[in-house]
């Protein structure tokens, strides 16, 4: 498969919207090192920046926060907004 920005934020953007668990994600980022081609050549660099540490985002030393989530969204060209689809009582 190739592995595109797009590719990435959807998987990111799954992840923050609760359809994928953390440990999907963490694996699905360790599975696009052994099986996958990342495209196009100038975003090579970022993708393997993020999906490295994504795939280790399982660990204490690379948690994954809403900040980094944000900061990699805005690297792959995401903006990012909030909507709430219900209210708290």
């Amino acid at each position: 498969m190739v592995i595109t920005r797009q590719v990435v934020s959807d998987r990111l953007l799954a992840y923050l919207n609760r359809q994928i668990t953390l440990a999907e994600l963490v694996d699905w980022a360790e599975n696009t090192f052994i099986d996958d081609v990342l495209e196009p050549d100038e975003d090579v660099e970022m993708l393997n920046d993020i999906l490295a540490y994504l795939a280790a985002a399982d660990t204490a030393q690379f948690p994954l926060t809403w900040d980094i989530c944000a900061d990699f969204l805005e690297r792959l060209g995401v903006t990012v907004k909030i909507v709430a689809t219900g209210q708290a009582s």
